[in-house]
């Protein structure tokens, strides 16, 4: 089942080509009202590196997201080739669905260059061994949810993820604002660094907003609660294998009008770190009457 599940994110991040500069991606239905945000910006990726020579590597990626995806429809993605210089190309994406634009991205590529190295050390936590996976909710307390978030928490998807300070999200309390994860794909993926960048920019959407929800006993799943994406930054340093285990190590500096911030780094379990994340999201609270 795992490596099924694995199979389908490589097939989910393999894009058909309609024309030099267009492409055109399914939806997975994660359980999720609307596509999941970690697709749209994994697919955008997967398009721009079919238009830039394999010698050129992403290096960084900054997207907005406009509009809700439609789960049932396909995304097109329109790559426009900004420039093609000596040591780097730039890549504008535009992810469209029933003619309207729902992620506009910019994403940058450089040759391989040597130079100064320098990194923040791993946080000095429990390896993924050493912890247990996240608690299953009981049938109970899954029978009083809303139909779409049990929909979200019965279905498995391609990573599995081990919280090293696990949280109820049913019944959060307040806690500071980070937290640390070991993720990593359930199969085996191909041997395609290509790809494999782009499975990395899908998972890097998974609880790096949650993590500005920590301070206010509220998550995901508070009733009262409006979450969404706004934006998503991602910056890769260094080689890594989706299939080997990652730590997300996440803060959220601040949370105002509604919206959070939350970075991110995820680090090789050799303590190299291998990509650096940012996103804002819509943290709206709805009080009754």
């Amino acid at each position: 089942m795992t490596q099924a599940l694995a199979d389908e994110l490589t097939s989910l991040l393999s894009l058909e080509r309609l024309e030099d500069n267009l492409f055109r991606g399914q939806s997975r239905d994660i359980g999720t009202r609307y596509v999941f945000g970690g697709q749209v910006l994994g697919q955008a990726l997967a398009a721009a590196q079919q238009t830039v020579d394999p010698a050129r590597i992403a290096h960084s990626l900054h997207g907005y997201f406009l509009r809700a995806g439609d789960i049932g429809a396909p995304i097109v993605y329109q790559v426009e080739r900004l420039r093609d210089g000596r040591s780097f190309s730039t890549r504008r994406v535009l992810a469209i669905q029933h003619g309207q634009p729902i992620l506009n991205g910019s994403i940058s590529f450089q040759i391989e260059e040597s130079g100064f190295e320098h990194q923040l050390s791993v946080p000095e936590v429990p390896g993924p061994n050493d912890l247990e996976p996240p608690a299953i909710i009981s049938a109970e307390e899954l029978a009083q949810l809303p139909e779409k978030l049990q929909r979200w928490l019965t279905r498995r998807g391609p990573f599995e993820f081990h919280p090293v300070y696990p949280r109820d999200e049913l019944h959060p309390s307040k806690r500071p604002p980070y937290q640390q994860v070991w993720f990593r794909l359930g199969g085996r993926a191909p041997d395609d660094a290509r790809l494999q960048r782009a499975m990395l920019a899908y998972a890097s959407d998974f609880h790096l907003i949650g993590t500005a929800t920590l301070p206010h006993g509220i998550s995901y799943l508070s009733h009262e609660v409006q979450m969404a994406s706004l934006d998503h930054a991602l910056w890769f340093h260094r080689p890594f294998r989706v299939d080997e285990w990652l730590l997300y190590s996440c803060d959220s500096p601040s949370a105002q009008g509604a919206r959070g911030l939350a970075r991110g780094m995820i680090f090789a379990q050799d303590g190299r770190l291998v990509a650096s994340t940012a996103q804002e999201g819509l943290l709206r609270v709805h009080t009754q009457g």
